[in-house]
């Protein structure tokens, strides 16, 4: 394949619900608010409800019940809802191939998601756009799998170390599933900085001019990918990126937050 954009021509992409694409037209209008966000939401019954039950699980520690559409998006924040909301309209939206275990990948996705929050709020840049960049990330790679489920076996083969998937795509199709995603994201209309953000997280040092996002989505994925016996795997990122972000290793080491604090089965 030359390019993502002629892997994307002989494919139809699910169609995103109503609610999905009306909350993206948020993310680019600078006049929607709260009452906006909520009123697309709750003329889905479905996404209110799972959003309800995400927003008592444990993953935000609420001191307090919510009960109501009103309260999740007063207590939990419009950005964060918003971001699960499309997250919650994607993962249902895609059907993964065989070959790849549904929990395996969605808690990947989350794990990811989490760290990018983690990391984005370290580098003082959008933590809501962040959360849902990693929570999709590797919808590319469902793609992929879309033209041939039978790719993903050569991508997905055993061991794959942190990063590895992304060579193993470009080796197979000539480019890796953020590059797949930004045309993804362009057609769903994502923010462009966040389609740059797909495009680079691979390899984040060659976007020009450098996306903090990309880096951050990066070093996420790869933490997702450690071991979760691994001891100190900031220390195994790339120092280079690390450095890039401003970021301290070692710091980041202490302050390591548990992945499966990120885990939040309600999201698929």
């Amino acid at each position: 394949m030359s390019s993502p954009s002629e892997f994307l021509r002989s494919l139809k992409l699910p169609t995103m619900p109503e609610a999905a694409q009306a909350l993206m037209r948020t993310l680019k209008d600078d006049n929607a608010d709260v009452t906006t966000v909520r009123d697309i939401i709750s003329k889905d019954p479905a996404l209110t409800a799972t959003l309800l039950r995400m927003a008592n699980s444990a993953v935000f520690g609420l001191s307090r019940t919510v009960h109501t559409l009103d309260a999740a998006v007063q207590v939990v924040g419009m950005s964060h809802i918003r971001a699960r909301a499309l997250s919650i309209c994607m993962t249902q939206s895609f059907k993964l191939p065989p070959n790849l275990d549904r929990m395996v990948f969605w808690r990947h996705s989350m794990v990811t998601a989490g760290y990018a929050r983690w990391l984005a709020g370290e580098v003082r840049i959008d933590e809501p756009q962040a959360w849902l960049a990693g929570m999709v990330h590797r919808v590319g790679e469902l793609v992929i799998a879309l033209q041939s489920p039978l790719l993903i076996d050569q991508v997905e083969n055993p061991p794959c170390v942190p990063g590895e998937r992304w060579v193993r795509e470009r080796a197979v199709i000539g480019f890796d599933e953020g590059q797949l995603m930004a045309e993804v994201a362009r057609r769903w209309d994502f923010p462009e900085e966040v389609a740059l953000g797909f495009n680079y997280m691979a390899q984040p040092l060659t976007a020009k001019p450098f996306s903090p996002l990309a880096a951050v989505l990066h070093l996420a994925s790869m933490l997702a990918e450690h071991p979760a016996d691994a001891t100190d795997p900031v220390l195994g990122l790339p120092a280079v990126v690390l450095q890039t972000l401003g970021l301290d290793a070692a710091e980041l080491n202490a302050e390591m937050p548990d992945p499966e604090s990120f885990v939040d089965l309600n999201l698929v």
